[in-house]
């Protein structure tokens, strides 16, 4: 039984995905597992800081290059400092978000293109890519509907509805392009049902 490996949750803005991930992670502790559970961006303090300017409502001037270029170091120094010690030290590491989000927020919500925005972010992770990705796939007004329900709307938060569409598209496209990696996930039931659907597929893709 492997007790190691790299994991990542993706998806769209109010798909879920950090509720069933930590729902998940939660699972496989009970099972014994010794699992690290991060976040993109953030994950360790200078990558919580550049979050920060990334995320602050008030830098409505951020260039969209500037906004990718600073994910992608967020990136680097979370998976330099964090990341890749936890697999060294042979932990199970799930990450909410990775390089999939800002393929799909940056390359194609900003327009900048996916290979370019690929391409940033192999200089950043240098070839270090997760064994497996779960893609929660939800129905887009669903999604929609929570981003405007919340209390504090973040600056991609308030962002119009046709940039979150367009994210939703680029989740489709990097879901193609990268379907040996990523497991979609129907995202639209009961969180017991994504939860028991992704630790199954955790366990045959991973673990087991």
């Amino acid at each position: 039984m492997k007790k190691t490996g790299f994991i990542t949750f993706e998806g769209p803005d109010g798909s879920g995905k950090t509720t069933i991930s930590r729902k998940v992670v939660e699972a496989l502790k009970n099972e014994g597992y010794d699992v690290v559970y991060t976040r993109e961006p953030g994950g360790i303090e200078i990558a919580e800081e550049i979050r920060n300017v990334i995320l602050d409502p008030k830098n409505t001037k951020m260039d969209i290059r500037t906004e990718a270029l600073l994910y992608a170091a967020s990136r680097r120094q979370h998976l330099v400092e964090k990341i890749l010690p936890a697999l060294e030290a042979q932990k199970l590491v799930i990450c909410d978000r990775f390089v999939d989000s800002s393929l799909a927020y940056q390359g194609v919500g900003r327009g900048i293109g996916i290979d370019e925005v690929f391409q940033i972010n192999q200089f950043a992770i240098d070839d270090h890519m997760p064994e497996l990705t779960l893609y929660l796939d939800v129905n887009a007004q669903t999604g929609l509907s929570r981003i405007t329900s919340r209390k504090f709307k973040d600056r991609l938060d308030q962002e119009d509805i046709s940039f979150h569409l367009e994210v939703v598209k680029g989740y489709e496209q990097v879901v193609e392009r990268f379907k040996d990696r990523i497991v979609k996930i129907d995202a639209n039931r009961s969180i017991a049902a994504i939860v028991q659907e992704a630790l199954k597929t955790i366990h045959e893709r991973v673990l087991d």
